[in-house]
């Protein structure tokens, strides 16, 4: 076993110790989504003040109004009743040092973890690579404020988001903790 898969293993047989949530319901009480970045410097639960049961935590690279997200946003209101949206999207994303191409270039090489020197990045060894990366929209961007206007807009004009719900537009500073409005997002998300 690894030393990680011991650590995540024993913190559950901890939590389960003092585990009393058994009981929650599906919906989320609060009856709110957000759709954020995965990045490990960002903690839902501690910047929007949840605990579990609370809300529904959309992740994925960037915080993108992805296909994917998109259709949880959707099943989120639909089946489990949340009424508001968020659009969190975060300072020093690494989202914003590469590009589709960087990337498709980088998979076609190696497989293997990529290094950024601060400038570009670099396979550390090459070889059993795979071209199939250029088939997938990365969802880069180069302009964070615009990112969360497009994603807001994104999900606004999607025909199965009902136009009575909010989607608020946000970045979150990963230096001081704090949510910023993007005021021309939460604009075109307004319901």
């Amino acid at each position: 076993m690894s030393q990680i898969l011991n650590e995540v293993l024993s913190a559950n047989e901890n939590y389960v110790q003092q585990f009393d949530k058994g009981s929650l319901q599906i919906p989320p009480a609060r009856q709110f989504a957000i759709l954020t970045c995965m990045d490990a410097r960002l903690d839902p639960a501690k910047f929007a003040g949840l605990s579990e049961g609370d809300a529904h935590v959309i992740r994925n690279a960037g915080g993108r109004a992805s296909d994917d997200a998109i259709r949880s946003l959707v099943i989120s209101h639909k089946l489990l009743g949340t009424k508001e949206w968020f659009v969190i999207h975060h300072t020093d994303c690494g989202m914003q040092l590469f590009t589709n191409e960087i990337m498709h270039e980088l998979l076609s090489e190696s497989l293997e973890t990529a290094v950024f020197d601060g400038n570009q990045w670099k396979n550390p060894v090459k070889g059993n690579g795979s071209s199939f990366g250029q088939y997938i929209n990365w969802l880069t961007f180069k302009n964070l404020e615009q990112s969360v206007i497009d994603d807001v807009e994104r999900i606004r004009k999607c025909p199965l988001v009902p136009k009575t719900i909010p989607i608020y537009g946000y970045i979150y500073d990963v230096r001081s903790g704090k949510l910023i409005e993007v005021p021309k997002a939460t604009e075109i998300g307004s319901s």
